[in-house]
Protein backbone atom coordinates (compact mmCIF):
# COMPACT_ATOMS: atom_id res chain seq x y z
CA UNK A 1 0.00 0.00 0.00
CA UNK A 2 1.19 3.46 -0.67
CA UNK A 3 1.32 7.18 0.68
CA UNK A 4 -0.07 9.82 -1.94
CA UNK A 5 0.83 13.01 -0.93
CA UNK A 6 -1.11 16.12 -2.62
CA UNK A 7 0.65 19.56 -2.64
CA UNK A 8 -1.79 22.18 -3.25
CA UNK A 9 -4.76 20.40 -2.07
CA UNK A 10 -7.41 23.13 -1.37
CA UNK A 11 -6.86 24.50 -4.69
CA UNK A 12 -9.95 23.17 -6.99
CA UNK A 13 -7.73 20.87 -8.79
CA UNK A 14 -6.22 19.37 -5.77
CA UNK A 15 -8.93 18.40 -4.04
CA UNK A 16 -11.02 16.79 -6.82
CA UNK A 17 -7.61 14.71 -7.80
CA UNK A 18 -7.13 13.48 -4.26
CA UNK A 19 -10.48 12.77 -3.98
CA UNK A 20 -9.81 10.51 -7.13
CA UNK A 21 -6.27 9.00 -5.94
CA UNK A 22 -8.51 8.13 -3.08
CA UNK A 23 -10.16 5.34 -4.96
CA UNK A 24 -6.92 3.78 -6.21
CA UNK A 25 -6.70 0.07 -4.87
CA UNK A 26 -2.83 0.89 -3.96
CA UNK A 27 -3.38 4.20 -1.86
CA UNK A 28 -3.90 4.27 1.78
CA UNK A 29 -3.24 7.42 2.51
CA UNK A 30 -3.92 11.11 0.90
CA UNK A 31 -1.60 13.40 2.86
CA UNK A 32 -3.04 17.19 2.23
CA UNK A 33 -0.09 19.50 1.87
CA UNK A 34 -0.96 23.23 1.92
CA UNK A 35 1.16 26.20 2.84
CA UNK A 36 1.10 27.57 6.56
CA UNK A 37 -1.76 29.77 7.08
CA UNK A 38 -4.15 27.30 5.06
CA UNK A 39 -4.43 25.39 8.32
CA UNK A 40 -8.48 25.60 8.85
CA UNK A 41 -9.05 24.83 4.99
CA UNK A 42 -7.13 21.77 5.22
CA UNK A 43 -8.61 20.32 8.02
CA UNK A 44 -11.86 21.11 6.51
CA UNK A 45 -11.12 19.57 3.32
CA UNK A 46 -9.91 16.32 4.94
CA UNK A 47 -12.70 15.99 7.15
CA UNK A 48 -15.17 16.30 4.02
CA UNK A 49 -13.05 13.65 1.98
CA UNK A 50 -12.90 11.39 5.13
CA UNK A 51 -16.46 11.42 4.88
CA UNK A 52 -16.71 10.76 1.05
CA UNK A 53 -14.56 7.32 2.07
CA UNK A 54 -16.84 6.50 4.53
CA UNK A 55 -19.80 6.95 1.75
CA UNK A 56 -18.13 4.83 -0.80
CA UNK A 57 -17.09 2.07 1.21
CA UNK A 58 -13.69 3.14 1.36
CA UNK A 59 -10.72 3.00 3.52
CA UNK A 60 -8.38 5.31 2.37
CA UNK A 61 -6.89 7.55 5.20
CA UNK A 62 -6.77 11.26 4.77
CA UNK A 63 -4.03 13.47 6.27
CA UNK A 64 -3.28 16.92 6.35
CA UNK A 65 0.07 19.44 7.11
CA UNK A 66 2.01 22.19 6.59
CA UNK A 67 5.41 20.89 7.69
CA UNK A 68 7.49 19.82 5.11
CA UNK A 69 9.00 16.70 7.00
CA UNK A 70 6.12 14.80 6.78
CA UNK A 71 6.50 14.43 3.07
CA UNK A 72 8.45 11.64 4.48
CA UNK A 73 7.84 8.18 3.47
CA UNK A 74 5.74 9.47 0.20
CA UNK A 75 5.49 6.76 -2.85
CA UNK A 76 4.49 9.65 -5.03
CA UNK A 77 3.91 13.10 -4.72
CA UNK A 78 1.37 15.05 -6.93
CA UNK A 79 2.11 19.19 -7.27
CA UNK A 80 -0.34 21.22 -8.33
CA UNK A 81 0.66 24.52 -6.30
CA UNK A 82 0.89 27.86 -7.91
CA UNK A 83 -1.02 30.29 -9.20
CA UNK A 84 -3.69 29.52 -12.12
CA UNK A 85 -3.70 30.28 -15.58
CA UNK A 86 -6.79 33.19 -16.17
CA UNK A 87 -8.79 33.61 -18.51
CA UNK A 88 -6.89 34.72 -22.00
CA UNK A 89 -3.46 34.19 -20.75
CA UNK A 90 -0.85 32.41 -22.28
CA UNK A 91 0.82 29.20 -20.36
CA UNK A 92 4.42 30.69 -20.39
CA UNK A 93 3.45 34.02 -18.60
CA UNK A 94 2.95 32.05 -15.53
CA UNK A 95 6.42 30.39 -15.66
CA UNK A 96 8.30 33.07 -13.81
CA UNK A 97 5.97 33.23 -10.82
CA UNK A 98 4.71 29.96 -10.72
CA UNK A 99 8.77 28.88 -10.99
CA UNK A 100 9.82 30.41 -7.56
CA UNK A 101 6.22 28.83 -6.14
CA UNK A 102 7.88 25.33 -7.25
CA UNK A 103 11.38 25.34 -6.46
CA UNK A 104 11.30 25.79 -2.16
CA UNK A 105 8.48 22.62 -3.00
CA UNK A 106 11.66 20.99 -4.87
CA UNK A 107 14.03 21.17 -2.77
CA UNK A 108 11.55 20.28 0.36
CA UNK A 109 10.24 17.04 -1.79
CA UNK A 110 14.26 16.44 -2.39
CA UNK A 111 15.58 16.64 0.99
CA UNK A 112 12.47 14.74 2.74
CA UNK A 113 11.12 12.54 0.38
CA UNK A 114 14.15 11.35 -2.20
CA UNK A 115 13.21 8.29 -3.40
CA UNK A 116 9.23 9.17 -4.47
CA UNK A 117 7.88 9.91 -7.83
CA UNK A 118 6.98 13.41 -8.61
CA UNK A 119 4.08 14.29 -11.06
CA UNK A 120 3.72 17.80 -12.02
CA UNK A 121 0.86 19.21 -12.34
CA UNK A 122 1.76 23.42 -12.49
CA UNK A 123 1.60 25.12 -15.75
CA UNK A 124 3.59 25.96 -18.07
CA UNK A 125 4.31 22.24 -17.03
CA UNK A 126 7.15 21.06 -19.05
CA UNK A 127 8.90 24.39 -18.01
CA UNK A 128 8.16 23.45 -14.02
CA UNK A 129 8.89 20.04 -14.70
CA UNK A 130 12.44 21.09 -15.27
CA UNK A 131 12.15 23.62 -12.85
CA UNK A 132 11.65 20.61 -9.86
CA UNK A 133 13.98 18.33 -11.57
CA UNK A 134 16.60 20.88 -11.36
CA UNK A 135 15.77 22.09 -7.24
CA UNK A 136 14.93 18.37 -6.31
CA UNK A 137 18.41 17.40 -7.62
CA UNK A 138 16.34 14.30 -7.83
CA UNK A 139 16.62 11.58 -10.79
CA UNK A 140 15.36 12.14 -14.23
CA UNK A 141 12.88 8.85 -14.16
CA UNK A 142 11.78 10.38 -10.52
CA UNK A 143 10.03 13.86 -11.87
CA UNK A 144 7.56 13.71 -14.41
CA UNK A 145 4.31 15.54 -15.94
CA UNK A 146 0.81 15.61 -17.04
CA UNK A 147 2.38 17.10 -20.33
CA UNK A 148 0.27 16.47 -23.28
CA UNK A 149 -1.37 13.02 -21.68
CA UNK A 150 -4.72 14.93 -21.34
CA UNK A 151 -4.36 16.60 -24.68
CA UNK A 152 -3.75 13.39 -25.88
CA UNK A 153 -6.46 12.17 -24.70
CA UNK A 154 -8.63 15.52 -26.01
CA UNK A 155 -7.91 14.69 -29.59
CA UNK A 156 -8.83 10.48 -28.88
CA UNK A 157 -12.51 11.75 -28.06
CA UNK A 158 -13.15 13.87 -31.08
CA UNK A 159 -11.38 11.31 -33.45
CA UNK A 160 -13.74 8.66 -31.59
CA UNK A 161 -16.76 11.14 -32.36
CA UNK A 162 -16.18 11.80 -36.23
CA UNK A 163 -15.72 7.82 -36.90
CA UNK A 164 -18.57 7.35 -34.91
CA UNK A 165 -16.57 4.55 -32.89
CA UNK A 166 -15.90 3.65 -29.06
CA UNK A 167 -13.24 5.84 -27.94
CA UNK A 168 -11.26 2.69 -26.61
CA UNK A 169 -10.86 1.73 -30.21
CA UNK A 170 -8.70 4.75 -31.07
CA UNK A 171 -5.06 5.37 -30.22
CA UNK A 172 -3.45 8.77 -31.05
CA UNK A 173 -0.49 10.70 -29.36
CA UNK A 174 0.09 14.65 -29.06
CA UNK A 175 3.82 15.34 -28.17
CA UNK A 176 5.57 18.77 -27.65
CA UNK A 177 4.96 21.62 -25.67
CA UNK A 178 1.59 21.45 -23.63
CA UNK A 179 0.57 23.99 -24.99
CA UNK A 180 0.60 25.98 -28.76
CA UNK A 181 3.47 24.10 -30.21
CA UNK A 182 2.33 20.60 -29.83
CA UNK A 183 2.52 18.25 -32.49
CA UNK A 184 -0.20 15.74 -33.08
CA UNK A 185 1.63 12.58 -34.66
CA UNK A 186 -0.66 11.36 -37.27
CA UNK A 187 1.12 9.13 -38.49
CA UNK A 188 0.82 6.70 -35.04
CA UNK A 189 -2.99 7.39 -34.63
CA UNK A 190 -4.97 3.94 -35.52
CA UNK A 191 -8.61 2.84 -35.17
CA UNK A 192 -9.56 -0.55 -34.56
CA UNK A 193 -5.73 -1.51 -35.08
CA UNK A 194 -6.04 0.26 -38.59
CA UNK A 195 -3.74 3.04 -39.24
CA UNK A 196 -6.01 5.87 -39.76
CA UNK A 197 -4.63 7.20 -43.27
CA UNK A 198 -5.50 3.68 -44.42
CA UNK A 199 -9.12 4.54 -44.21
CA UNK A 200 -11.20 6.06 -46.82
CA UNK A 201 -12.83 8.92 -44.57
CA UNK A 202 -9.78 10.10 -43.37
CA UNK A 203 -9.31 12.43 -46.44
CA UNK A 204 -12.42 14.29 -44.64
CA UNK A 205 -10.82 14.25 -41.23
CA UNK A 206 -10.73 17.98 -40.40
CA UNK A 207 -7.48 17.79 -38.94
CA UNK A 208 -6.46 21.26 -38.18
CA UNK A 209 -9.76 22.32 -36.96
CA UNK A 210 -9.33 18.94 -34.16
CA UNK A 211 -5.98 19.90 -33.19
CA UNK A 212 -7.25 23.69 -32.12
CA UNK A 213 -10.19 22.45 -30.38
CA UNK A 214 -7.66 20.41 -28.23
CA UNK A 215 -5.44 23.67 -28.25
CA UNK A 216 -8.22 25.80 -26.88
CA UNK A 217 -10.00 23.40 -24.18
CA UNK A 218 -8.47 24.91 -21.33
CA UNK A 219 -8.96 28.52 -22.24
CA UNK A 220 -12.46 27.59 -23.14
CA UNK A 221 -12.99 25.75 -19.60
CA UNK A 222 -11.55 28.60 -18.39
CA UNK A 223 -13.82 30.94 -19.28
CA UNK A 224 -16.73 29.40 -18.80
CA UNK A 225 -16.42 27.89 -15.40
CA UNK A 226 -13.26 29.18 -13.98
CA UNK A 227 -11.10 26.33 -13.89
CA UNK A 228 -10.46 22.57 -15.87
CA UNK A 229 -10.82 20.37 -13.02
CA UNK A 230 -12.47 17.35 -13.94
CA UNK A 231 -10.56 16.31 -16.70
CA UNK A 232 -6.83 16.99 -15.35
CA UNK A 233 -7.97 15.42 -12.28
CA UNK A 234 -9.30 11.99 -13.20
CA UNK A 235 -5.76 12.16 -15.52
CA UNK A 236 -3.73 12.45 -12.87
CA UNK A 237 -5.59 9.64 -10.76
CA UNK A 238 -5.09 7.81 -13.74
CA UNK A 239 -1.11 8.34 -13.93
CA UNK A 240 -0.63 7.90 -10.45
CA UNK A 241 -2.85 3.95 -10.97
CA UNK A 242 -0.31 3.26 -13.43
CA UNK A 243 2.68 3.78 -11.47
CA UNK A 244 1.53 2.06 -8.70
CA UNK A 245 0.61 -0.99 -10.15
CA UNK A 246 3.90 -1.04 -12.05
CA UNK A 247 1.93 -1.06 -14.98
CA UNK A 248 4.42 -0.23 -17.75
CA UNK A 249 1.98 1.59 -19.87
CA UNK A 250 3.20 4.11 -22.19
CA UNK A 251 1.57 7.44 -21.59
CA UNK A 252 2.30 10.45 -23.82
CA UNK A 253 4.06 12.70 -20.70
CA UNK A 254 6.41 15.81 -20.18
CA UNK A 255 9.51 14.34 -18.57
CA UNK A 256 13.53 14.69 -19.70
CA UNK A 257 14.74 13.54 -22.64
CA UNK A 258 18.34 13.45 -24.44
CA UNK A 259 18.23 11.69 -27.47
CA UNK A 260 15.06 9.13 -28.02
CA UNK A 261 13.52 11.03 -30.42
CA UNK A 262 15.87 11.84 -33.79
CA UNK A 263 18.46 13.00 -31.17
CA UNK A 264 16.50 16.08 -30.27
CA UNK A 265 16.21 16.71 -26.37
CA UNK A 266 17.89 18.33 -23.52
CA UNK A 267 14.87 19.25 -22.47
CA UNK A 268 12.06 18.02 -20.56
CA UNK A 269 8.70 18.02 -22.95
CA UNK A 270 6.03 15.67 -23.91
CA UNK A 271 7.07 12.50 -25.57
CA UNK A 272 5.74 8.95 -25.53
CA UNK A 273 7.59 7.08 -22.03
CA UNK A 274 6.64 3.35 -20.08
CA UNK A 275 5.43 4.62 -16.46
CA UNK A 276 5.73 2.24 -13.59
CA UNK A 277 6.97 1.93 -10.15
CA UNK A 278 10.39 3.07 -11.25
CA UNK A 279 9.27 5.97 -12.74
CA UNK A 280 9.10 7.25 -16.50
CA UNK A 281 11.22 6.39 -19.12
CA UNK A 282 11.15 7.98 -22.84
CA UNK A 283 10.64 5.17 -25.31
CA UNK A 284 12.87 6.24 -28.43
CA UNK A 285 10.61 6.91 -31.37
CA UNK A 286 11.03 7.76 -35.27
CA UNK A 287 8.44 10.08 -36.85
CA UNK A 288 7.49 11.52 -40.19
CA UNK A 289 9.32 14.55 -41.54
CA UNK A 290 6.90 17.03 -40.64
CA UNK A 291 5.60 15.68 -37.21
CA UNK A 292 9.79 15.95 -37.00
CA UNK A 293 10.18 19.52 -37.65
CA UNK A 294 7.69 20.66 -35.85
CA UNK A 295 8.62 18.93 -32.69
CA UNK A 296 12.42 20.04 -33.08
CA UNK A 297 10.44 23.64 -33.01
CA UNK A 298 8.24 22.82 -30.12
CA UNK A 299 11.36 21.81 -28.50
CA UNK A 300 13.16 25.19 -29.07
CA UNK A 301 10.77 26.71 -28.27
CA UNK A 302 9.90 25.02 -24.28
CA UNK A 303 13.80 24.67 -24.01
CA UNK A 304 14.87 28.11 -24.79
CA UNK A 305 11.78 29.40 -21.78
CA UNK A 306 13.32 26.57 -19.52
CA UNK A 307 16.72 28.23 -19.85
CA UNK A 308 15.59 31.92 -19.50
CA UNK A 309 13.11 31.42 -16.49
CA UNK A 310 16.43 29.13 -15.11
CA UNK A 311 19.05 31.82 -15.43
CA UNK A 312 16.12 33.92 -13.83
CA UNK A 313 15.65 32.00 -10.55
CA UNK A 314 19.43 31.68 -10.05
CA UNK A 315 19.91 35.62 -9.76
CA UNK A 316 16.56 35.65 -7.80
CA UNK A 317 17.49 32.90 -5.10
CA UNK A 318 21.71 33.97 -5.60
CA UNK A 319 20.51 37.69 -4.46
CA UNK A 320 17.60 36.91 -1.82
Amino acid sequence: MSKVTVVGATGRLGSFASHSISGIPHVDEVLLMGRPGREQSLAGLCHDLTDSCAARGIGTAFTWSTRPEDYADSDVVVVTAGVPRQEGQDRIDLALGNARIIAPIAEEVGSHAPEATVLMITNPVDVMTAVFLRYSRMDPRQVFGLGTHLDSMRLKALIADHFHVHVSEVHTRIIGEHGESMVPLWSATTIGGIRISNLPAFSSLPMEDMVNRVKSSGSFIIKNSGATVYGPGDAIATLIQTVLANENRILTVSCYIKSEVHNVGNTCIGVPARVNREGVFPVAIRIEENELAAFRASVEKIRGITQQVLEKMDEIRSSD
